[in-house]
This record gives structure tokens, C-alpha cells and sequence, in this order.
């Protein structure tokens, strides 16, 4: 572990390799699981405010699940997530024509219906950012139905931090970002 400014970081998101394969797993992390996407606090209201624009490009089971549960809800852990259709696939899920699972939220996002993407915990992963009173813990989350990413990464080359580029600019900020690359540099020396 390493320390930038306000947040203790895993050398793994430095050491391991991860290049999304939606190939190999149609988008399992979509699907798999018992619990949604997590939310940070101010994500909820975003999703109330989007749900209008976002609804269109929705399953009618996702809509049903929104529409009974809400555009949120609060986990068994305590914390805030998207909502579930049948306890299993994240109501904003919608699939494409070969059975991937892809996010609806980013859909509206692509087709400029929204100007926001998605929750930041589904743009980060496979890093996963932890709340504490005085720091914030970013680890890498090892998950078996990634390991196609892990191979497609060690293939390429692109190291998780790499890959998740654009969402840890947008959660820590650019300068952040470029300090957690240069200790990259240093640790990837030893």
C-alpha cells in the first residue's frame, strides 16, 4: 500500500493487468453478484433526476424493477445501490443482440440523452474505492468471471490503472493521476 494526498492505494492496480473482454464474458459483473452497483451519496439523486431520460432505453424488466423498488436502494451492507431485476442483473442492464450485458445508463449517456456516463463504482472497476472518516482506500478487486480481462490485459500489456485511466481522473482528478503515475514508475523500478 502507498499513500497519495487522502487515499491509500493498492500496488496491485500497479502490478496487475486488466483490459475488459466482453467477448469472453457477455458482461457478467452486470449480471453476477447479489447486491447492485455501488452508489455514492450524491449518484442517488442523479438517478431519480435521469430516470425520465434514461427509462427509454430500459428493459421493461429494469423498468418494473425501478418503477416497485426505486431508483435506489440501500443494501444489506447499509450502503446505497442500483436495484435488482429477479436478485440477479442490475435493473439498468439492457442486452445486445448476442446476449452482452451493457449498462443503459451509459447507452443514453452514448446516444447524448444524458451528460452523465454512469455510477463511478461501474467506470472504476475493476478498482474499488472505500469511504473512510479521514482516507479512501482504492484496491483492486480480483473477480474469477474477469479473468478473461486479466488475460486480455497481461496480453496488452495494460496495467488496471491504466485501464480505468479516464474513471480515476473523474473520481481523484487529473493531478492525482499523474502522481499516482509517476509512483508507478518508481514502484515498477524496484
Amino acid at each position: 500500500m502507498f499513500q497519495l494526498g487522502k487515499t491509500i492505494i493498492s500496488e496491485e492496480i500497479i502490478e496487475n493487468d486488466f483490459v475488459c473482454n466482453l467477448t469472453a464474458c457477455k458482461g457478467a459483473c452486470c449480471v453476477d453478484g447479489n447486491a447492485g452497483a455501488p452508489l455514492e451519496d450524491g449518484e442517488t439523486e442523479l438517478l431519480v433526476d435521469l430516470y425520465p431520460k434514461v427509462k427509454p432505453f430500459l428493459r421493461a424488466e429494469g423498468i418494473t424493477a425501478i418503477e416497485t423498488q426505486g431508483a435506489f436502494i440501500k443494501g444489506e451492507d447499509g450502503e446505497w445501490e442500483t436495484p435488482l431485476v429477479n436478485d440477479s442483473e442490475c435493473a439498468y442492464v439492457i442486452f445486445s443482440e448476442n446476449g452482452t450485458a451493457k449498462c443503459g445508463l451509459e447507452e443514453a449517456y452514448d446516444q447524448g440523452a444524458t451528460k452523465w456516463k454512469k455510477p463511478v463504482s461501474c467506470h472504476l472497476y475493476p478498482v474499488r474505492v472505500r469511504e473512510y472518516t479521514e482516507l479512501t482506500a482504492v484496491n483492486y478487486h480480483k473477480w474469477e468471471i474477469c479473468d478473461p480481462a486479466c488475460s486480455l490485459g497481461a496480453e496488452l500489456k495494460v496495467p488496471v490503472y491504466k485501464f480505468v485511466r479516464e474513471a480515476l481522473v473523474r473520481k481523484f482528478g487529473q493531478a492525482w493521476y499523474e502522481d499516482l503515475e509517476q509512483v508507478a514508475k518508481e514502484h515498477l523500478k524496484l
